[in-house]
């Protein structure tokens, strides 16, 4: 098959999982966890991220098809046959990755943002209310507040208040996924550890917790990151390994793999990466009133001061090496991931981010309301 022939068959695999929701479904249930269990499985081996390098090896192979392009394009008559030559077997060369790269990332990435959500197909929320309304947002909102403030005294910290933790992560992470996997069958199954990401303040500068390579079927999280984010996270970025690629499903799966665990580290992550989502819908619910707000549980001082992305030692080491702008490096990122969110069809893009509530809301109603 020719590089063109790649680049039609996963053209026409993104229109049929558009168009054919019950094609999509039946990959992602039946097809897609073949790929983590074998190809997975040998880029496990791996203690760094292969897909980490495989892109930065990416951005190398197209710089020297633009800088061969451009010395062919003004040079042609005058290099040597050698070199066109090269040149010409090098694009060819470069068309085929092309192609298998489209076909990749449709298999392990495009082809899931069109199954079914969640709630559909596990019947989340289903025969109760559509829609919710302030008592409701206030009542979880109060719940992960106090669950938060209660557990914020319990752990050791050091002489500057950072929390410390001596216990293996990637191995607690893998060990929830597979028990919340007893609840949501898709979640069953192999899981290779997160990874570390090695230009890991290049990510903190684009305020990137995690990262999920669909073309080496890896999770990988920021290691420069705070502890208090590193749970969830890495929970979140496993659960994109069993096609749920939606982020506010990822988040909701992250909540709920960390949440009943009976490590606290695992639990406290856990409140804490809902908790700014449920405080601004919070505030918002109830129209910015301060004494309705103030009439509610606060958050404490300790918890406010968890939930830092970075240490400001983390952000001084990633502002020192810094070769861009973390402002500019921020604007790119956000503008490329947004663009990409939308052409999945998720058309608030990162703004997606924040629709776990309602998927909490679903999956509380009866619990705590």
């Amino acid at each position: 098959m020719a590089p063109g022939g790649l680049i039609l068959a996963a053209l026409l695999l993104n229109i049929t999982g558009r168009v054919w929701q019950g094609f999509s479904d039946f990959y992602v249930n039946h097809v897609f966890p073949i790929w983590v269990e074998t190809y997975g499985r040998v880029t496990g081996l791996f203690s760094f991220s292969v897909g980490e390098w495989m892109l930065y090896l990416a951005v190398v192979l197209t710089l020297l098809l633009a800088a061969g392009g451009t010395i062919y394009g003004m040079f042609k008559k005058k290099l040597r046959p050698s070199f066109l030559k090269a040149y010409r077997r090098y694009a060819l060369f470069y068309y085929w990755v092309f192609g298998i790269v489209c076909v990749i990332m449709t298999l392990n990435c495009f082809l899931l943002y069109q199954a079914s959500p969640i709630t559909e197909r596990y019947r989340i929320g289903e025969g109760e209310k559509e829609a919710y309304g302030l008592e409701e947002i206030a009542a979880l909102r109060n719940h992960v507040v106090d669950q938060a403030n209660r557990l914020a005294p319990l752990f050791e910290r050091d002489a500057r208040g950072y929390l410390i933790y001596e216990g293996n992560l990637e191995e607690e992470a893998k060990t929830q996924m597979q028990r919340l996997g007893e609840v949501f069958d898709n979640l069953k199954g192999y899981y290779p550890s997160p990874k570390p990401l090695f230009l890991s303040g290049f990510y903190s500068q684009q305020y990137i917790m995690g990262y999920y390579f669909p073309f080496s079927m890896e999770a990988n999280f920021n290691r420069q990151m705070y502890i208090t984010n590193m749970p969830v996270t890495m929970c979140h970025e496993l659960s994109h390994l069993k096609g749920f690629i939606l982020e506010d499903e990822a988040n909701f799966i992250g909540y709920l793999a960390c949440v009943d665990s009976q490590n606290l580290l695992f639990e406290y992550s856990a409140y804490l990466s809902v908790i700014g989502y449920l405080d601004r819908d919070f505030i918002k619910a109830i129209g910015e009133d301060r004494d309705v707000y103030l009439a509610h549980p606060q958050i404490s001082q300790q918890v406010a001061l968890d939930r830092k992305f970075l240490t400001q030692e983390a952000w001084d080491a990633v502002e020192k090496k810094a070769v861009l702008r973390t402002e500019t490096v921020k604007q790119a990122a956000d503008t490329f991931l947004d663009t990409t969110l939308t052409l999945n069809g998720v058309q608030d893009g990162t703004i997606s981010y924040s629709r776990v509530v309602k998927l909490l809301l679903k999956y509380y109603d009866g619990i705590l309301y």
